[in-house]
């Protein structure tokens, strides 16, 4: 965003004195529209090509899991589609009020020096020049009278040149207000989008809710998700692995170039850590949503259809779908992925190893590398074939945790 504040200063004629100044918050620049058009182009493109999939799907005779998460995934697209258009909307619309406020106050300035002209016109068609000659030949010295002239000659040169300059700044200001108003124009090109696109999400969740219905009829569906679950628990260990290497190779190489900077007589440059109290919040973790019970709890269990055993590597909570998903404490957005089994997935990094794990996520309002604080609303709970859930981890290093020894105990 640039910010271009324009300060006209007039002429101090003996005590009086007349400041004009106007400031107008501009547009965008352009690399900064271009960046923001690609985004919203990036998520059409996106939404566009599961359309596609979902077109496909809808030939073949037999509703599959494989539907369920371009349902699923299509859906967070637009979702963050609607919030980025709704976001250029109040952008624009900031814009232009600035501007046309900026363009009331150098319109009511430019009137001013009119009639301050006006009043200089009438008063020189009056007394014609004898004032000023008046004023010369009142001059006490040479020293005074040179003094006097050139104060007359740069007192008019001013009042030219200030005409000339406000009428100029009006000029440009009016030009950027034109500007602004096609750009509003154009938002409201999105916002018809906007709305069509929010037809699309109440068409594709009332479809998705469908398509759950008829899963959760079909027995071999529970198989296939099972197994999907199986494979999610995978993916959740193979990704905090990859992160724990990436963590321990930025590490050393942090250490290196601390010990060459050393050599060089330079200092050291590591860059320390943010300080974790995670360790410290054993028993006394806040819950990731304001209400809910858990619904699966931690390590082996008896599927209730199947009647197979499966590992649950953290807690179900029961939730409406819709509610607000908290940071359990301060961290860093490492990871957000959708994983077939979990749905959209995060994970937050709460430094010294300890990390949380959120899955079954319908909305999304953080993004990765983004730091965040303790109670910070960084989602909102979707739904599995189970029900309304939202599933949570907790990680030190390699070795899960079961979250109902770190969480307050709920009254």
């Amino acid at each position: 965003m640039m910010t271009c504040r324009i300060i006209l200063t007039f002429a101090r004629l003996g005590g009086w004195a007349l400041v004009f100044s106007a400031s107008v918050l501009l547009a965008q620049s352009a690399p900064e529209i271009t960046r923001r058009q690609n985004e919203l182009q990036k998520l059409r493109n996106e939404i566009e090509s599961y359309e596609k999939k979902l077109s496909e799907s809808e030939k073949k005779e037999k509703l599959t899991l494989e539907r369920i998460d371009n349902l699923e995934k299509q859906t967070t697209l637009l979702k963050g589609l609607i919030r980025k258009l709704k976001d250029e909307e109040r952008q624009i619309t900031a814009d232009i009020v600035t501007a046309r406020n900026s363009i009331m106050s150098l319109e009511e300035q430019l009137q001013a020096l009119k009639e301050h002209y006006a009043g200089y016109v009438r008063s020189v068609y009056k007394h014609g020049r004898v004032y000023d000659l008046e004023l010369l030949f009142s001059s006490r010295s040479i020293n005074q009278l040179y003094i006097r002239i050139e104060y007359l000659k740069r007192f008019s040169d001013q009042r030219a040149k200030d005409l000339r300059r406000i009428v100029e700044k009006r000029g440009d200001l009016e030009d950027e207000n034109n500007r602004l108003k096609n750009n509003l124009d154009r938002e409201r090109r999105l916002l018809t989008e906007k709305t069509r696109e929010e037809q699309a999400l109440k068409r594709r969740s009332i479809d998705r809710q469908q398509a759950l219905k008829q899963i959760r009829r079909d027995r071999n569906s529970y198989v296939q998700e099972l197994n999907r679950r199986r494979a999610a628990v995978k993916e959740v260990e193979k990704t905090i692995a990859e992160l724990i290497e990436r963590e321990r190779l930025i590490k050393e190489r942090e250490a290196a170039d601390a010990r060459e900077r050393e050599r060089l007589g330079k200092g050291p440059a590591l860059v320390p850590e943010p300080v974790s109290s995670f360790s410290l919040k054993r028993g006394s973790l806040r819950w990731p949503v304001s209400s809910g019970k858990i619904a699966s709890r931690f390590g082996n269990h008896v599927h209730p259809v199947l009647k197979t055993v499966t590992e649950n590597t953290g807690v179900d909570i029961a939730v409406s779908v819709g509610t607000d998903v908290l940071a359990v404490a301060p961290g860093e957005v490492s990871v957000i992925k959708f994983i077939p089994g979990y749905g959209n997935v995060m994970i937050l990094n709460h430094y010294d190893g300890y990390r949380t794990v959120y899955g079954y996520l319908s909305d999304i309002f953080v993004s990765e590398t983004q730091r965040i604080q303790e109670g910070e609303i960084i989602a909102r709970s979707g739904e599995a074939i189970s029900g309304s859930l939202l599933h949570f981890e907790i990680w030190k290093d390699r070795e899960k945790h079961n979250p109902e020894t770190w969480l307050i105990r709920q009254r």
